[in-house]
């Protein structure tokens, strides 16, 4: 069980701290909601969070086949709705620095909705995922 420790700043800021590394994440409301922008918002950290999510379980399927993904990257966008105000759909492009065999991609492309985040986030929440492979 991981333990973390989240403090507001005032200005509509926080700071979430890891307990067990030290590690520090700053918040802060976007612009469209009353902040200052500058950086991730809280919402925007769970869609980040679910990208992240996708390559490391997709990493981990396929380890034990001695594919390294290193380089891969997604490109994220969030769309938020109204009434209430919550994400309402989450758009992630993968972009594989290699072309993989058909297996290797079938591999990829499962494990990419099977990670946690994608499990823990409503049914309601549209995700929409891309996977480009590059020719070398």
């Amino acid at each position: 069980m991981n333990t973390f420790e989240i403090k507001y700043n005032g200005d509509l800021r926080t700071t979430a701290i890891h307990l067990e590394s030290g590690s520090e994440i700053i918040t802060d409301a976007p612009k469209d909601n009353y902040g200052l922008g500058q950086t991730f918002s809280p919402t925007d950290m769970i869609c980040t969070a679910l990208a992240s999510c996708i390559l490391t379980i997709m990493a981990i399927a396929v380890k034990k086949d001695n594919v390294d993904i290193k380089g891969t990257k997604a490109v994220v966008r969030k769309t938020m709705g109204v009434k209430p105000r919550r994400i309402s759909r989450i758009d992630i492009d993968i972009t594989f620095p290699k072309e993989y065999d058909l297996k290797t991609k079938t591999i990829l492309e499962r494990a990419a909705f099977n990670c946690p985040v994608h499990y823990s986030l409503s049914e309601t929440v549209e995700k929409n995922i891309s996977f480009t492979f590059l020719s070398q």
